[in-house]
């Protein structure tokens, strides 16, 4: 145990992205989190929304009514408020401001995995940001920029503090909002480092692909990592794993080229084992707020080509390749070396598993700790 809450405060998460299928980055942000905050104290409670959805017009008469939200305890770690985090967006629609949940028990810390508009009667309510690319790059971000810039100032307003995932979004965040640089704090998260047993998709041989993982969309730089494939000459098959993501059909006609394998899904573990095989991972994206893919494949032992800016970089932390995204040669040239150069290839391996050695669960728990350590006060507010 890294650290007893003052005054043993209880800790608190919210379940929306727990138990979401897949393995979006956010979903696995989440579930770090809830890990590290059973390393901190006692085990965390979850509030959960746990009723089959309720109809639309059922949820927009119960999200017109003002006022608090119940929630209640369902067992010792779990409190149930039905629909809440559906009929929390519709209100926060109507009456431009956060939903507030009054919970049993003594008040503690609130950890929201991502700016869902709802705060705990209270606690101390602190809320993860993990990037604020549909303010500052909306063309790539299928979110409306002027709803999310109106939740992100009154989740500011509100929290007691604001954490992230990377120095790179964590000063993009306090530009941004204009926040003070106290009140947010990077955390990074957590990269499991243990391999897949799972069974590679039909077809795949390791060490014989290249992978990109994500949605497939605009942010993910789609387009150019498919010319530079095929500007690179190399007899790899390029796999594209990943839902499809907003705009998709823009990459419908290069996906269907010769050498191009799409996956559209694969359930988190085939995916691991996707990646850990995998020859290079290439994720030269054009914005992220850690880039999960890219320190996943490290601690795997998968060389990575990614961007040389932003929270890539950092991620990466000196041990990729690193191209400027908006150059197909660049990235064309990156992937002709890791298909190329063994030795490079062991190096890189190598240096990658010493970099991910930064985001272990213990890590991740210690910074919490001592953002909790700041943040618990005598008496927290109403």
């Amino acid at each position: 145990m890294l650290l007893q809450p003052q005054n043993h405060l209880p800790l608190a998460i919210d379940g929306r992205m727990i138990g979401a299928a897949g393995g979006t980055g956010v979903s696995s942000y989440a579930r770090g989190l809830l890990r590290a905050l059973g390393e901190i104290g006692p085990a965390p409670l979850t509030l959960t929304d746990g009723a089959p959805p309720q109809g639309r017009i059922t949820r927009w008469a119960r999200a017109l009514a003002p006022g608090a939200r119940p929630a209640f305890r369902v067992d010792p770690a779990t409190w149930l408020a039905p629909d809440i985090f559906r009929i929390a967006q519709i209100y926060f629609d109507i009456h431009r401001r956060l939903l507030t949940v009054r919970v049993p028990g003594p008040p503690g810390i609130m950890h929201w995995t991502y700016p869902v508009p709802l705060r705990i009667a209270g606690w101390a309510n602190v809320y993860t940001v993990h990037d604020v690319i549909p303010l500052l790059q909306p063309s790539l971000s299928p979110i409306d920029s002027r709803r999310h810039r109106r939740l992100l100032d009154r989740i500011a307003g509100s929290a007691t503090a604001l954490i992230t995932v990377s120095e790179a979004a964590r000063a993009d965040i306090i530009a941004a909002l204009g926040c003070p640089a106290s009140f947010v704090t990077d955390c990074s998260q957590v990269v499991d480092p243990a391999p897949s047993p799972a069974a590679l998709p039909a077809g795949l041989q390791p060490g014989r692909y290249l992978i990109v993982c994500g949605s497939v969309e605009r942010r993910k730089n789609i387009g150019a990592i498919l010319a530079a494939y095929r500007a690179s000459g190399v007899a790899l098959p390029l796999v594209i794993a990943g839902p499809d993501g907003w705009h998709t059909d823009d990459f419908a006609a290069a996906m269907a080229a010769p050498g191009v394998i799409r996956l559209p899904y694969l359930a988190e573990p085939i995916l691991r084992a996707a990646i850990g095989r995998a020859r290079a991972l290439l994720m030269p994206s054009l914005a992220e707020g850690f880039g999960l893919p890219v320190a996943e494949a490290m601690a795997l032992g998968t060389p990575v080509v990614t961007s040389h800016t932003g929270a890539l970089a950092e991620t990466a932390g000196g041990a990729a390749l690193l191209v400027d995204p908006a150059s197909v040669a660049d990235i064309a040239a990156a992937i002709g070396q890791i298909v190329s150069d063994d030795v490079l290839h062991t190096e890189l391996a190598a240096a990658g598993r010493h970099n991910a050695a930064r985001f272990t669960l213990d890590a991740f728990a210690a910074r919490l700790a001592a953002l909790h350590r700041r943040i618990a006060p005598p008496a927290l507010p109403a």
